[in-house]
């Protein structure tokens, strides 16, 4: 079926997409990036609406004075994960056609 793989397709994007954000953005806080920086700038505001559902949930740690953790940005891509998967097995079990149907 297209329309099964088609779907699937577009959850494993804007998952992909929305994780990748992310986790930039958690690699950068980690060492301290320059916010003033026109794409570190941007990248947070964009990764910024992605992680509003989860702010506030985990402290925010700063290792050493330099190294900033953010456990919210963790859980946001474990929930997004977790979400997309749930999101695809439910695509993979409406649209799911068995080797029966196939046949005839």
């Amino acid at each position: 079926m297209r329309i099964r793989e088609l779907l699937l397709g577009l959850v494993n994007f804007f998952v992909a997409i929305a994780v990748g954000f992310l986790a930039f953005r958690f690699v950068l806080k980690l060492f301290g990036a320059n916010a003033e920086n026109g794409f570190v700038n941007w990248l947070y505001n964009t990764s910024g609406e992605l992680l509003d559902p989860f702010r506030g949930i985990f402290p925010v740690r700063v290792v050493d004075g330099a190294f900033v953790v953010e456990f919210s940005t963790i859980f946001a891509i474990i929930v997004y994960m977790l979400a997309g998967l749930l999101v695809a097995t439910l695509i993979d079990a409406l649209t799911h056609v068995s080797a029966s149907t196939k046949k005839k």
